[in-house]
């Protein structure tokens, strides 16, 4: 499994966006998204999406230069229509809108709606927590989410369903949550099968109900589920898994996993939330690390090892493949390079350049 370095992979992700019709400054938007993505190991998310992206643009499904634009507004609140742009342009979009409001009104939501698959939803609330706010995100996957399975069901009928929130730390990374109301994404799955690998026990069922980890048994043609977030709880995350796609799915405007099946958009909603306007900031951030310092004198279960708090996995992530590499498997490696042959590009000096 090749490794390439994050500058490697964002002039692979410029070259393939800008050659399907994109600026120079969106190709470089999406391409951060997704090699940050990769670097805080979700490559569901980052490199995978790659050529994903690349044939929904030959596809028609979005627009390589679409412009997304506030076409509703009342004090705190906006709504957005992304313009079919790429998602990353949208949410960028969305958090720049979000910021500036919530900085003069103390708190601001926004939906967002009309634009392509958002990617790693956790990178919207975070870039608000690194200008000093608070964020949260609830998307759906507008009507095309029959992923995941109701609990009691054996049929997917809802999106993956992602919240995402973030809080900023003086000194320290933000307090950082991504995840879904199923059990796993389902480019995790995907990325499993590119790997040639199974699945871990739990995550799916078949077409009949039955559990399985060959990931062909939710991937293939009239494929079976993904099952909601807590096992022998998982009512709680099909019930989390229905508020996001109210929230996301009809207070963004792009609706609902109900009705036609349309290959368009995700939801967002997303709002921030100036800490300074709720309380003195001083007093928020000793609170803060109270909390974290309270949270951390736990006793730590020796099956465990250690008790991480939200956001760390993917920061140390980020820093570990920062220094080694970002590793790619051979299936997406080569889908890429397939993508960049079709576009009149030569992928031999990216090869070459293979940690």
């Amino acid at each position: 499994m090749p490794r390439f370095s994050p500058d490697t992979l964002t002039e692979v992700g410029v070259s393939l966006f800008t050659a399907c019709g994109c600026s120079a400054e969106d190709a470089h938007t999406v391409t951060e998204h997704l090699v940050e993505s990769s670097l805080f190991g979700h490559d569901s998310h980052g490199t995978l999406r790659f050529y994903e992206y690349v044939e929904q643009i030959r596809d028609g499904i979005f627009a390589p230069q679409g412009t997304p634009k506030v076409v509703q507004e009342r004090g705190v609140t906006a709504v957005i229509d992304g313009g079919g742009t790429m998602g990353q342009i949208g949410g960028r979009f969305a958090v720049e809108v979000a910021a500036a409001k919530a900085r003069e009104l103390g708190v601001a939501s926004i939906g967002l709606r009309n634009c392509a698959h958002l990617g790693r939803i956790g990178a919207y609330p975070l870039a608000l927590a690194r200008q000093g706010l608070v964020g949260l995100a609830f998307v759906n996957a507008g009507r095309l989410g029959r992923q995941i399975a109701p609990y009691g069901g054996l049929d997917g009928k809802l999106s993956t369903n992602p919240v995402a929130f973030a809080a900023p730390r003086s000194g320290h990374d933000p307090i950082l949550v991504d995840m879904t109301t199923s059990v796993v994404a389902e480019g995790k799955v995907r990325v499993y099968s590119n790997r040639g690998d199974h699945l871990p026990e739990g995550w799916i069922i078949d077409r009949d109900g039955e559990p399985s980890t060959d990931p062909a048994d939710y991937l293939g043609e009239d494929g079976g589920a993904i099952l909601p977030l807590g096992g022998v709880v998982a009512y709680k995350g099909y019930c989390l898994s229905m508020i996001v796609e109210i929230f996301g799915g009809i207070f963004s405007g792009q609706g609902t996993a109900a009705g036609d099946r349309i290959m368009q958009s995700n939801g967002l909603l997303l709002t921030a939330y100036d800490p300074s306007f709720f309380a003195v900031y001083s007093d928020y951030q000793r609170e803060m690390e109270g909390l974290v310092a309270h949270v951390l004198s736990s006793r730590v279960d020796p099956r465990i090892g250690e008790i991480k708090l939200p956001g760390e996995p993917e920061f140390r992530s980020e820093r570990e493949r920062r220094a080694q590499g970002i590793p790619i498997d051979d299936t997406t490696w080569a889908r890429i390079c397939e993508r960049a042959r079709e576009l009149g590009l030569n992928p031999e000096p990216w090869i070459q350049a293979a940690i």
